[in-house]
């Protein structure tokens, strides 16, 4: 029973260490680059959406230089 224990843990350490069973790209290079470039696509659109959520894409109003108000 305890070899069954080490056995199941040994082969649980060395299945863990190789990586995803189900790889996540294709093995042809032309299709990785397409799935590769959707993927960072995905991300920079991500991180547009983060910004319009916190109103950081809002143009600033302010004026670069000061201005008097009065009737000059």
């Amino acid at each position: 029973m305890r070899r069954l224990i080490a056995a199941m843990l040994l082969a649980f350490a060395i299945s863990s260490a190789t990586g995803c069973l189900i790889p996540m790209y294709d093995s042809d290079p032309a299709v990785r680059a397409r799935q590769l470039i959707y993927t960072s696509e995905d991300l920079r659109n991500m991180r547009m959406e983060w910004q319009r959520f916190w109103f950081l894409d809002m143009p600033d109003h302010q004026n670069p230089w000061r201005t008097h108000g009065g009737i000059i």
